[in-house]
């Protein structure tokens, strides 16, 4: 009676794996060469070692290469630091980074309600860390803004240009 559970060679295993650790597209266990296998459940083929069409290697033969821009985007402008929601010295630190590395003037841009902090950077730049530092040109302005339901809206925009 105990030869029935004993498998033979001839005798055809289960596809259904008793235990986790028992199937070979667990998350712990690796495929050939120490590549992670796939989460999808193994076939036939991929038990017997045939790489599946379903493994993301298996899909691109080499990685794409990623296009490179003529000319940079449009809102990366040089020396130009766009005033958000971070701890206003963060935009304090960069601005006195931008002229330490050789920066002949910085321009501060803001909108709505960050204005205020916008005029903080360039106030504690200008006292606090770089005194010899002036304000060369202030320009406010307003931009319409299209919003997430489809209505436009008007904010109000500064740019502050520092100079040393």
């Amino acid at each position: 009676m105990d030869n029935e559970n004993q498998q033979t060679p001839d005798t055809p295993t289960s596809q259904t794996p008793k235990s986790p650790a028992a199937t070979p597209t667990s998350q712990h266990s690796n495929g050939p060469a120490g590549t992670p296998t796939s989460q999808t459940p193994a076939t036939p083929a991929a038990q017997a070692g045939a790489p599946s069409s379903s493994h993301p290697s298996a899909q691109h033969s080499a990685p794409r290469p990623r296009p490179i821009p003529a000319t940079r985007p449009p809102l990366r402008e040089e020396n130009t630091i766009f005033i958000g929601k971070k701890p206003t010295m963060g935009y304090v630190l960069a601005a006195v980074t931008q002229f330490q590395t050789g920066a002949p003037w910085v321009k501060l841009k803001a909108r709505g309600q960050i204005i205020s902090k916008a005029v903080d950077v360039a106030e504690i730049v200008r006292h606090k860390f770089l005194t010899d530092m002036r304000v060369d040109s202030i320009s406010i302005g307003t931009e319409e803004v299209e919003n997430e339901d489809g209505t436009k809206s008007k904010v109000s925009t500064i740019e502050i240009i520092l100079k040393k």
